[in-house]
């Protein structure tokens, strides 16, 4: 980049009291910008011409400069009135500010940034308002962000990696219309962890209803996109989800979430007893082997039973996805109950949607979801250190299966 001279510096910042004096809309910087943009766009209309300004060259030529036109352009900071020459035949198509074109590189990257932290239309255009001095309408926000909905599309549809150690599948509600009614809909997610460790979500599929059909079309779609093979998918307790994953991956592990088993039973826990029961269920996926587990759920029996029999009978029902991660080394195990990747991941999208009072449709709701994860995934730090060591216990139960992919 070339260097601007001290002397130039100095003479730009004469008379400079506070910062309005350079970043206001009347500051130095709109004014400098202003100033270099229509410099650039005469440089423009000189080499379209042939020409230099009043060089007799010009003359006979068969076009000629014809005064300017006025043009308002909206930046990231602020709006500029530009003043754009003209030819005389009409033949010159500027490239700095194009015609028809109303806005900078930079304006619309600034909205979609303020809409992907949860703003709604009107909270975007008052913070535009307030702090850059911009008015704009509604509708154009609707049009900047909706160019986001072909991004979100192929995004969708990018091709994923051939295998992933593990798979996180879980879902978040969000308030969407739906015929004239506000309702609950799913919007499920699938993160997946790379061999290096890195996290990835492969997907987004909004729906009323999770099911074991769903799950089925999502396995077909993921398996479509050149996913071939998952070691251990990690799941809630959902009737069904196992079957529908081991249809489309028939070697995969399943593995019931814990963080889901555990919410579920103190959800229905009072207050007082919820950390006794807590710690009783920990004792059970920490233990050291499948026999100490089970003995550790007999004792969670006879003290729960009476009083919290659904706690018990969920721990039950879902006992054989429960004690795939005792064949694990505990490196392994510990990412598997911990599930942090995906509570992480939540955390976030809960974050941004929690301004909303709800989604006037299913795109809608997608393209601020999609957004969302962008911003967490450029967050996302490199794989933790006991990756390593979780990976080769991974390479040795799993074997030719992990190789797929060099890492």
């Amino acid at each position: 980049m070339k260097q601007i001279p001290e002397e130039l510096l100095e003479q730009l910042l004469e008379g400079y009291d506070k910062p309005e004096d350079l970043l206001g809309s009347e500051g130095l910087l709109a004014n400098l910008q202003k100033a270099v943009m229509e410099r650039a766009l005469e440089a423009e209309l000189t080499a379209h011409l042939g020409y230099d300004r009043h060089d007799p060259a010009g003359r006979g030529s068969g076009n000629s400069r014809n005064g300017h036109g006025s043009k308002t352009v909206l930046t990231d900071r602020s709006k500029l009135e530009l003043e754009v020459p003209r030819d005389r035949n009409g033949s010159f198509e500027p490239q700095l500010v194009k015609k028809r074109q109303s806005r900078l590189p930079g304006f619309d990257e600034q909205v979609i940034a303020l809409y992907a932290r949860g703003l709604g239309q009107r909270d975007v255009r008052s913070h535009l308002e307030e702090i850059y001095g911009v008015s704009v309408s509604p509708e154009l926000i609707s049009r900047v962000t909706d160019a986001v909905v072909e991004e979100l599309q192929d995004w969708q549809k990018r091709p994923l990696d051939p295998v992933y150690p593990v798979v996180f599948l879980d879902a978040i509600r969000v308030r969407i219309r739906d015929e004239g009614t506000v309702r609950n809909k799913a919007v499920h997610l699938a993160l997946g962890i790379r061999n290096d460790g890195s996290k990835e979500v492969l997907g987004l599929w909004i729906e009323q209803n999770e099911g074991a059909k769903f799950w089925l079309r999502v396995m077909n779609e993921l398996r479509g996109r050149g996913l071939c093979d998952i070691l251990i998918a990690v799941i809630d307790g959902l009737k069904g989800f196992p079957d529908a994953i081991r249809s489309v991956f028939p070697e995969t592990q399943v593995q019931t979430c814990i963080v889901h088993l555990m919410r579920h039973g103190l959800n229905l826990c009072s207050w007082k007893d919820r950390r006794r029961m807590a710690n009783d269920m920990k004792a059970i996926y920490q233990a050291g082997s499948v026999e100490q587990a089970a003995d550790r759920l007999d004792e969670f029996e006879r003290d729960w039973g009476g009083s919290h029999p659904t706690v018990v009978r969920s721990w039950r029902a879902n006992w054989e996805e429960i004690i795939p991660m005792f064949g694990f080394d505990p490196e392994v195990r510990r990412l598997l109950y911990t599930t942090n990747a995906i509570e992480n991941l939540h955390r976030g999208l809960r974050k941004a949607v929690k301004t909303r009072g709800h989604f006037p449709n299913d795109q809608a709701a997608a393209k601020l979801l999609y957004l969302a994860i962008r911003n967490i995934e450029r967050k996302w730090k490199a794989a933790p250190i006991q990756w390593r060591r979780a990976l080769n216990q991974l390479d040795i139960l799993f074997g030719d299966r992990l190789q797929r992919v060099s890492y």
